[in-house]
């Protein structure tokens, strides 16, 4: 599934396909390659890094430890064409919790780096934020069609990266959501996997993984009218505090606002709600938002 750029697909073959790349091959132990997806835009989309490099983490875990956060830095653009290497190195086993770090490598050099911590199941405190009234993503318009109608030059080659998701947009700041002076820049859109993903745990949060970096970003140009893409934009860090448990292929809501821009970056937080108002996740992003020159 490397080195060529790849046709056109979508719905279940791109979930099977979603879930080919999640089955990393084990080179020895602690040692794993995952293969890549050239889709035409030069380097590897940035989810499809960070699910593989979580898939590598919780294979080196026992079964009754259950990852809770992910904290991760984009070092260097990953080349689509080769496979990428992730090295586990073991920074705790605890009763309560564990900690991993994986580095994923191309050509001899770390492209990223992501520190995850592991827990044993406790009972304890429980309570949530109320989920935003949203309307049903249903009456959603299709991001990935959306992009393209707006011009977006990559939009075809985001599609193909964005195959094993349906996601329905909800609107922005400036384009069909209430005005909010507290948060100017936000952004809404649902989201899940295209097709059926297995039952085991470790498909969805893959899956859910390879998701979270779809829109976070742009949700930091909401306030700002001007298109993104004439805006250089790139991942720098990513994180993910995951509150429980939930099936990636079943609707979920992100909700994403940005609550500073400055200096070239943009920070976007995003809550994560299923149909039924469960607060599952929270991510956090800060990228590069280069203005356009000119």
């Amino acid at each position: 599934m490397s080195g060529s750029l790849l046709p056109p697909i979508g719905g279940q073959e791109a979930v099977d396909e979603l879930i080919g790349l999640l089955d990393l091959e084990t080179i020895e132990p602690d040692l794993f390659r995952g293969a890549t997806l050239d889709t035409g835009r030069g380097r590897v989309y940035g989810g499809h890094v960070a699910a593989q490099a979580l898939v590598a983490g919780v294979r080196t875990v026992a079964d009754d430890l259950h990852v809770h956060s992910l904290h991760s830095y984009f070092l260097l653009a990953g080349d689509p064409t080769r496979p990428i290497v992730y090295d586990v190195e073991r920074i705790r086993d605890g009763r309560s919790f564990a900690t991993r770090r994986v580095a994923a490598r191309q050509h001899g050099k770390p492209i990223y780096y992501l520190t995850a911590n592991f827990q044993r199941h406790e009972d304890g405190f429980d309570h949530q934020d109320a989920m935003p009234e949203v309307a049903a993503p249903e009456t959603g318009v299709d991001f990935m069609a959306l992009m393209v109608e707006r011009g977006n030059t990559e939009g075809e080659q985001l599609g193909r990266e964005w195959a094993s998701m349906e996601a329905r947009w909800m609107g922005n700041s400036r384009h069909g959501l209430p005005a909010d002076p507290e948060r100017p820049s936000r952004a809404r859109l649902w989201l899940r996997a295209a097709g059926r993903l297995p039952d085991e745990p470790l498909a969805h949060l893959g899956a859910f993984a390879y998701a979270s970096d779809i829109s976070l970003l742009g949700s930091t140009l909401a306030a700002h009218d001007v298109p993104g893409h004439r805006t250089q934009m790139a991942s720098l860090d990513h994180t993910i505090w995951f509150h429980r448990p939930f099936r990636a292929d079943e609707w979920w809501l992100y909700d994403q606002w940005s609550p500073s821009a400055s200096g070239a970056r943009g920070l976007a937080l995003g809550r994560v709600f299923t149909r039924d108002g469960v607060l599952v996740a929270t991510v956090a992003q800060e990228g590069l938002i280069r203005p356009p020159r000119g």
